[in-house]
């Protein structure tokens, strides 16, 4: 089984509020891979990782673009 493509620098970081920070990773599917190996692959990353999925878009050349998400949490020092 080969792993779908996962560029280095996929990361970011976006604000959305106070307080509250996502980080995003963006991962591309080719066209081969199933629907099913693709819905595996997310549901393992999502347990394992912490991500839940923020958007999917499916390219006329088949592949899918997919864009997860995941919580920042910052640890506050108290006095």
């Amino acid at each position: 089984m080969t792993r779908p493509p996962t560029h280095p620098r996929a990361r970011l970081l976006r604000g959305l509020g106070p307080g509250v920070e996502w980080e995003f990773e963006r991962i591309t599917f080719d066209r081969a891979f199933s629907r099913n190996m693709v819905a595996k692959l997310l549901a393992e990353r999502a347990e394992h990782g912490g991500w839940e999925l923020d958007r999917v878009q499916i390219g006329p050349d088949g592949k899918r673009r997919v864009v997860l998400r995941r919580k920042i949490i910052r640890a506050v020092r108290t006095a």
